[in-house]
Formats: C-alpha cells, structure tokens, sequence
C-alpha cells in the first residue's frame, strides 16, 4: 500500500518466500459448507464483511466470484471517527482492514462465499497477520450480519477443523458486525488499476489466478468493479 507505513521493496522479495510456501498448503479445493442456506428461498442480495489480510487483493477476488454484484474495502471492528487508513495502521483502532461484499445468494450462498474465502482468499491459519503484512488489522475475520451468517460461520470453522482440512488451526474471528465504512477513494479497484504494482504482482495476482483454477465455476474472467456498481 502506499504511504510510509510499508517498505515495499521489502515486502516483495518477502512474499516471494511465502507464496512459494503458500503454495503447497493452500489454493485448493476445500469441502463445501454442510450447513447453508437454501438458494431456492434466497432473497435478491446480501452483503458478508469479511476481513483476510490486505484488502486490496480481497476486493480483488471476489470481484471476479460469479453472483458477486460490488465489493467495497474498508474498515470494519472499530469506531466510525477511527475508520481513517492512517489511523488503522497504527494497530490501535481496533480496526480490520474488510471488504463489504454484496452477492446476490439465489447465484452463491454465503457458504460457497466462506468456501472461496477459505481456500483462496486468505490463510486463515495466519494470525494477525497475511503474507507480509502484519498487525491485528490484517487479522482473519467474520464479521456476521445475520443470526444465520453466524449459523453458517460457526459450523463451517468446526466443520473444517474436524476434517483437519489445514495443517494448523484455524484462526478466524466471528463476531458480529457492527459497523463498516469504506476506505479512502484511492484504495478501491487498487489492484485492477495496478495490476503491476510489485504488492500486487506478488501477492494478490496468485490468489486471482488460484480462484480460477480451483473454482472454475464460480470464476468470471471481468470483473465487477467498483466504479461500475454505483454508489457505495
């Protein structure tokens, strides 16, 4: 990201290493969510705040998630006055850096979305902390907006824990959400207006291409943007 907070060159040839190691544990197919809600009775749209890391390779993702219709990154888990990048990557807000995506559930469930975030998206082994970036901002989180997300959340971590799917536990936070604002104008759409920014070249670009191979049919190759989905 820019600004004096991240050492680029650093970060880089940092994950570098640690996408070669990624590699060989993660970006594969994972079981299905046992319990979900059904797509038959669905309504037209739902919004999950998820938090895995960076949220530029986040937005990034699920922008290309058939049944996606926007996603916003921003900041979710602390106060609206301290909702300010600045101010969340001092560690102290209580802040995650989110995305706020919004999918229409009669195309993908919100456990197919949990399937994707799981797998593809972020480690949810890492805490406090993705690739090289670290701090409880780029902690793995689940913030639910529904008694039935929450449902969902619970049993699908317990559900992949008991079939030891990752070699380590499991890390992710669910709690309910309780506020998310987005981020500064020149964070959203940051990795299709930089797609060769060392950052996202080396991070964020793999996990595109891992969704792609893993979940071909929940892929679409143009992405929805933000700037094509109205006001946020």
């Amino acid at each position: 990201m820019p600004g004096t907070i991240r050492n680029l060159a650093l970060a880089a040839m940092a994950a570098l290493s640690i996408a070669a190691a990624r590699a060989d544990a993660l970006d594969k197919p994972i079981p299905a969510a046992v319990i979900d809600a059904p797509k038959a009775t669905a309504p037209a749209s739902e919004t999950a705040v998820l938090a895995g890391g960076c949220f530029w390779g986040m937005q990034g993702v699920f922008e290309h998630v058939k049944g996606v219709t926007k996603v916003v990154a921003g900041y979710s888990g602390g106060s609206k006055a301290t909702a300010v990048y600045e101010m969340v990557g001092t560690e102290l807000t209580g802040h995650a850096e989110s995305v706020q995506v919004t999918f229409d559930p009669r195309v993908i469930s919100f456990g197919e979305i949990l399937r994707i975030y799981f797998s593809v998206a972020h480690d949810p082994t890492e805490l406090n902390r993705q690739g090289p970036d670290s701090g409880s901002s780029y902690r793995s989180e689940i913030f639910f907006a529904s008694p039935m997300q929450q449902k969902i959340a619970g049993a699908y971590v317990a559900q992949l824990t008991a079939a030891h799917v990752f070699a380590a536990p499991i890390v992710t936070k669910i709690e309910k959400l309780n506020g998310f604002y987005a981020a500064e104008g020149y964070h959203q759409d940051f990795l299709n207006k930089n797609s060769d920014y060392p950052y996202i070249v080396y991070n964020d670009l793999p996990k595109i291409a891992a969704l792609k191979r893993v979940w071909p049919a929940l892929y679409r190759d143009k992405p929805v943007l933000l700037a094509n989905a109205g006001p946020y």
